[in-house]
């Protein structure tokens, strides 16, 4: 039986590849609805990209409902300067096949989650925490509901790609990203410790070109590190949203560890910094999985295999 999925996330050229891998599992995955938080850019815009990411891969079935346009307690933070004014470099996207859902983000959540069986659904978070945090504050009891929170963020042993110690997504908002971690719901953490490990270098960038049409020219178009250079990979660029699905797909390829993590959110220097306790010696029981190795080669397979089906 597939697993039923809710994809959250505020696409972002990577969320969009994820998307696409999530739909070409059916096997594995059922994407039951994208809900859109702001964060890498502001929420129209995330919403309008996921629309239009479900419109190449002609599946203006699932529906799409835009949630919170802002963190719960800090300014909003958005990366044009990373995804572009439009999120995703320039790259076009499909004019969208469906209008908006217009329920509510958050309220899909909580309805979702109490109508099918309990430990059905898992929620995969591809960006700022928001949307989560805010249906677990409206209704606790979802936490022992939900089958697993897969999230992309945080940086354990590697430093942050928006402060010296925060990863973007936590960054945003870091009050959400702990009423998460505290909620008790099992929960998986995807950070820059494994997606540094996924880097699409020009050789996987033109795997993805290779597999012609529509999809293969978006993808590649999306993840070409060209003019991405970076002190720390170069040429190459990391694939961080994914992971998560890849997670869903194939475990194997991964190594993890249950830890516990908090996230900094009083201190402005540290803001959204996650503190991994990877030795145990805070004394505190481990509240997530945290993933820290990948096999990439696998990875990319998988990636390849998958999107050549769509």
């Amino acid at each position: 039986m597939a697993r039923q999925i809710i994809i959250d996330t505020d696409p972002g050229q990577d969320d969009a590849v994820a998307i696409l891998l999530a739909l070409a599992a059916p096997d594995a995955v059922e994407v039951l609805g994208l809900t859109c938080v702001a964060g890498n850019v502001a929420l129209a815009q995330t919403a309008r990209n996921a629309r239009g990411i479900l419109a190449l891969a002609g599946r203006g079935d699932v529906p799409v409902m835009a949630g919170c346009d802002r963190p719960l307690r800090r300014a909003p933070v958005t990366a044009g300067h990373v995804h572009g004014a439009d999120g995703v470099r320039g790259v076009e996207l499909p004019a969208p096949e469906a209008p908006l859902d217009p329920r509510d983000a958050v309220g899909f959540l909580i309805e979702t989650l109490r109508a099918r069986p309990e430990g059905r659904v898992t929620l995969v978070a591809l960006g700022p925490l928001t949307n989560i945090a805010t249906a677990l504050e409206r209704a606790p009891d979802i936490a022992e509901r939900v089958a697993e929170i897969v999230v992309m963020g945080g940086a354990g042993a590697v430093a942050g790609n928006v402060t010296p110690v925060a990863e973007f997504n936590i960054h945003v908002d870091p009050h959400a990203a702990d009423i998460v971690l505290s909620s008790g719901a099992a929960l998986t953490l995807v950070p820059l410790d494994v997606t540094h490990k996924a880097l699409v270098t020009p050789e996987r960038n033109a795997r993805f070109a290779a597999l012609g049409g529509t999809i293969g020219a978006t993808v590649a178009a999306l993840t070409d590190p060209a003019g991405q250079e970076s002190p720390r990979h170069g040429t190459a660029e990391p694939l961080h949203d994914p992971c998560t699905i890849a997670w869903l797909l194939a475990p194997e390829l991964f190594a993890a560890s249950r830890v516990n993590v908090a996230v900094e959110t009083g201190s402005e220097l540290c803001m959204g910094q996650t503190v991994v306790d990877w030795w145990g010696v805070t004394g505190r029981a481990p509240n997530a999985r945290v993933l820290h190795g990948v096999d990439d080669e696998g990875l990319f397979a998988l990636l390849t295999e998958r999107l050549a089906r769509l």
